[in-house]
């Protein structure tokens, strides 16, 4: 496409859509240094990515909407589809890596920041602003969609073919919310981790954020989570046939963190009886004064790594773990619109039924219901890592299982997918092998088809039909050059899992079977 081609969308006429700027980025040019306020190194792969057309806009659905949205659009080699981009946490922010990688692979692409900026964790914009809690919810990712589709239309001249969404986290939360409530946006649909079921999951890490507040005896510093990861393993490995250091259904381990008591004073290898009450309430889940279950409990496995417990359940020091931020945020910001909000006065039973009450109709993406969306050909693949120590993967099987009740076995068997990767945390990283396709293209994986690649699964089942089974992961170590395989594990189509055959490496996914697991 031509350069003016380009330039005559800045006259492109939209409903409650400000086209704020166009221009063509030359081939490897884009930086995000292009960004107010961004510093630091871009991503190798942004020399990768192809001349593209830039599109930003602002879009005002309410009076007090100001949702941001870029749509990029390949100068040449379009591939006739389109893909949007999610977020993660409270979002703030567009993700540029994967309009990027999107570009690279010949997608028009667009993406938002849905309605405000900000960190990760912050819900500040929120207070006095409710169109903006609707904006972050659900509406600003449909927009975005409308409005970056109708772009695409008018640049080339013709629709896109095909439309897929694919992120995780809260981005796993968007995706299920444009499969229940806008099931006409996208053709496929990508849900990793999501955290859909928002209030419930925020209630409960307010629990969970409680726990520590109110008896600081009960805090598990850093230094313990090792010989907590390493009881777990010792305690539950070799259930699944094979010791790797990986639980393949971290459901039958049995740990009882009682085995780590202190038998005399205190030591990094051994935990306090209020340690131990607190091990035992994180991975139990919150419960109502009725003993009701509000949230799914963590599971064991994985406590340690980057990704793992001192960054999302733990922290590095009392009140500091993402989960702690993500929970008194949301409540003090949101449900009570009170900065001033103090964690020790939360009680369970009435801080759910006024989140149910005051932001589960923006935010809760949990109707199981999927037949507007399947019934006119759409599929759905949902992941979750069974060590997720952000958002239980329990919940996402709870999902799926609610789905089959409100949808029909038939039409979910034929249109969805759930896969469960062992030793994977939030997302990736973990013991496991957490690289399989799922935020699609990786400029550093070459494993691009549907056999490695949830995502190229996805495509390959709705424009040919071929419905996938399983799925081979891979585990990568190093990073750039010096990044090479470690590992390969089978992903299985749930409610299969894989099974180690008794012989062969562990290291290769050919040395496991996928199956139903006998009950």
């Amino acid at each position: 496409m031509s350069s003016a081609a380009c330039a005559a969308l800045a006259k492109l006429s939209l409903p409650h859509t400000r086209i704020d700027s166009v221009a063509i980025i030359a081939a490897g040019a884009f930086s995000l240094h292009m960004l107010p306020g961004r510093t630091g190194p871009d991503p190798e792969g942004y020399k990768r990515v192809p001349a593209f057309c830039r599109v930003t806009a602002t879009l005002t659905p309410s009076a007090d909407s100001d949702i941001k949205i870029e749509a990029w659009l390949p100068v040449t080699g379009w591939n006739g589809k389109f893909r949007g981009q999610g977020n993660g946490g409270f979002a703030g922010e567009i993700d540029y890596d994967h309009l990027a990688w999107a570009v690279a692979q010949g997608y028009a692409t667009g993406g938002t920041d849905t309605g405000h900026t900000g960190g990760g964790t912050d819900a500040s914009w929120a207070l006095g602003h409710p169109e903006k809690v609707v904006d972050f919810g659900n509406r600003a990712v449909h927009e975005m969609t409308l409005a970056s589709k109708a772009i695409t239309s008018a640049y080339y001249h013709a629709a896109p073919q095909r439309s897929y969404f694919a992120s995780c986290s809260d981005g796993g939360r968007e995706a299920l919310m444009e499969a229940q409530r806008f099931p006409s946006d996208y053709d496929g649909i990508l849900a990793g981790a999501p955290a859909n079921n928002w209030s419930r999951l925020l209630t409960n890490a307010a629990h969970n954020a409680q726990t520590f507040a109110l008896d600081p005896a009960a805090f598990i510093p850093p230094a313990k989570l090792p010989a907590i990861a390493a009881a777990v393993v010792s305690a539950c490995d070799a259930a699944d046939g094979v010791k790797d250091g990986i639980l393949n259904d971290p459901r039958q381990c049995r740990f009882d963190p009682s085995v780590l008591l202190c038998k005399q004073g205190d030591a990094d290898s051994c935990l306090t009886a209020p340690q131990v009450t607190a091990m035992k309430s994180l991975y139990a889940g919150a419960h109502d004064a009725s003993g009701k279950l509000v949230f799914p409990g963590y599971l064991p496995g994985s406590e340690v790594g980057p990704n793992g417990w001192v960054s999302w359940i733990t922290g590095m020091a009392p009140g500091k773990s993402l989960m702690t931020a993500f929970g008194t945020n949301f409540f003090s910001e949101m449900v009570y619109a009170d900065p001033k909000w103090d964690l020790k006065s939360f009680h369970v039973d009435q801080g759910l039924k006024d989140a149910l009450q005051k932001t589960a109709q923006a935010l809760d993406s949990t109707d199981p219901n999927l037949k507007p969306f399947l019934s006119r050909g759409g599929k759905l693949i949902l992941y979750h890592g069974w060590n997720d120590p952000a958002i239980s993967a329990l919940n996402t099987i709870d999902y799926y299982q609610n789905a089959i009740v409100a949808t029909g076995q038939s039409q979910i068997e034929s249109s969805v997918r759930l896969y469960m990767a062992p030793g994977v945390q939030h997302c990736f990283l973990g013991p496991g092998a957490d690289a399989f396709g799922q935020y699609g293209w990786d400029p550093d994986d070459s494993t691009d088809d549907p056999q490695h690649s949830l995502y190229s699964a996805l495509e390959q089942w709705v424009e040919k039909g071929a419905a996938p089974g399983k799925i081979i992961a891979t585990k990568y170590a190093g990073q750039g050059a010096s990044r090479h395989q470690v590992m390969t594990r089978p992903l299985c189509p749930y409610p299969q899992l894989p099974h180690y055959k008794g012989s062969g490496d562990p290291d290769d996914e050919s040395s496991f079977s996928c199956a139903v697991p006998s009950k």
